[in-house]
């Protein structure tokens, strides 16, 4: 196949169709061509490790699939999962003819079909849920404290370490390897009193406070048959936000405005007013013209898209369009599909990632991802799409993170697919967000499936002692909100 200038494009496309043979010979020819520059032959060669990353995401067969879902459903009919599949509730990808199913496509399954989820043999175990997902008394605690006109209330102390351990010989003995584990940076009203305990090895370099993706850079040795570990521990106050809003006093944005003209554009590839949001914001807003309205409408939109477990963002090429489309979708996903919504009908959207976490018996932490809108006279306020609407008949705590934030969360990003300081040298594992950390070496990147990750936080004292706070958990693995 001859290589053309314009063959990125046709590349990408091929490999979201999952036609790797022609993306790959693409990607060949055009590497061969003389007068590349240094950013496309980079592009080129992700699509490449994209292909091999789909394929790590996407890498059950017909035979496993169907092991996985005669575990819980034993008398499972051909016929009910042809169904499933057909409607694209068993989520799968075509590559070059044959069919391979996600890996994490039988627990969505569960999700995303009551019919389904209704065949389970039992025992059933019920899906996992944050404490803050549905009403809880967190929440009137919060409004109670606001109702005094402030708007950070509620603040709670902890001590966190986080974790990055490389397997054994995933690295030869004698190499250096480079990690960057998340940091948060001082948010006044949303997060302060911030202050690194100490990292392992000694001498982590944290970021400048200003870097959008702040993270503490480590290095360490490999060692024959070892794991090579690096750990992060940090104290912060974290506050809980509410705005109450009267939508007869927000008014329209100055779309010239320079400082919210970057929230208010498109920002390829993940935030590209597409002919299908275009098409959906159209349905969703209908004539209405106050922008708090719109924000409901395109919150509760964007809310009622059932949660599943998903894909790594790095596979795909579009992630707000994805999100419409597939008809399901996590907490960056929904997110950032509501940052393109609000941004295309002019009101101002950001993102902000982290972890959330409780202090109740349940133990519960995850990572999550929200963001921030700007409505006039008030300024920038949180929202929360995934957790969403709350159930009940107050509006105050039905519409609690459409302008509030409870004060179980840690923010570690201010923006999504911004470069680390120090910036790495190869690929992220992760491309768009950043809560797991990263490890690379001379010879390329680590991947998620060369080393693994744990966050281990306590609750402190309000005055900053260390005392209390006895309950402790621990996370390992794949998760996020």
């Amino acid at each position: 196949m001859a290589a053309t200038p314009d063959d990125l494009p046709q590349v990408v496309a091929a490999v979201d169709a999952g036609r790797f043979a022609e993306a790959e010979s693409r990607i060949a020819a055009r590497l061969a061509t003389d007068g590349m520059g240094a950013g496309e032959r980079r592009a080129l060669e992700f699509e490449r490790e994209r292909m091999r990353r789909i394929r790590l995401d996407f890498s059950l067969d017909r035979e496993a699939v169907l092991a996985q879902l005669r575990r819980q459903v034993p008398d499972l009919r051909e016929a009910e999962f042809e169904a499933w599949d057909a409607a694209g509730l068993v989520e799968h990808m075509d590559i070059d003819g044959e069919r391979r199913w996600f890996k994490r496509a039988v627990s969505n399954l569960f999700r995303l079909s009551p019919e389904a989820a209704a065949r389970r043999a039992p025992p059933v175990k019920p899906f996992s849920e944050g404490p803050f997902e549905r009403l809880h008394p967190h929440h009137a605690e919060v409004l109670a404290a606001a109702a005094s006109g402030a708007t950070s209330v509620a603040p709670r102390r902890l001590e966190v370490t986080q974790s990055l351990v490389v397997d054994a010989d995933a690295v030869p003995a004698g190499e250096t390897i480079r990690a960057w584990i998340p940091y948060p940076r001082a948010i006044p009203g949303q997060q302060e009193g911030i202050h690194l305990v100490g990292t392992s090895p000694a001498g982590g370099q944290v970021a400048p406070e200003d870097a959008p993706m702040r993270t503490v850079y480590l290095e360490g040795k490999a060692e024959a048959g070892k794991p090579t570990a690096f750990s992060i521990t940090y104290e912060l106050t974290v506050h809980a936000r509410h705005v109450p809003v009267d939508p007869d006093k927000v008014v329209p944005v100055e779309r010239d405005d320079p400082a919210l003209a970057p929230y208010l554009a498109e920002r390829a590839p993940h935030v590209v007013f597409t002919p299908r949001l275009r098409a959906f914001s159209r349905q969703v807003v209908g004539g209405e013209t106050n922008p708090y309205r719109i924000a409901q409408k395109l919150f509760a939109a964007v809310d009622r898209i059932p949660w599943a477990g998903a894909r790594e963002y790095s596979t795909i090429s579009n992630i707000s369009d994805y999100a419409l489309g597939a008809g399901h979708a996590d907490c960056g996903q929904q997110t950032l599909l509501l940052v393109s919504l609000l941004r295309l009908n002019g009101i101002p959207a950001r993102w902000q990632s982290g972890w959330t976490y409780s202090d109740e018996d349940v133990g519960y932490d995850n990572m999550h991802d929200w963001g921030w809108l700007y409505l006039a006279p008030y300024g920038w306020l949180p929202m929360d799409v995934t957790t969403g609407r709350l159930e009940s008949d107050d509006p105050a705590l039905r519409w609690f993170y459409l302008g509030g934030l409870d004060a179980y969360r840690i923010a570690f990003n201010d923006d999504y697919a911004r470069d680390f300081v120090p910036a790495k040298t190869h690929f992220r594992s992760e491309t768009v967000d950043s809560q797991r950390g990263e490890a690379e070496w001379r010879g390329g990147n680590l991947y998620f499936d060369q080393w693994d990750y744990r966050f281990q936080w306590r609750m402190l004292p309000p005055d900053g002692g260390r005392t209390g706070g006895e309950h402790t958990n621990t996370t390992v693995g794949e998760t996020r909100g």
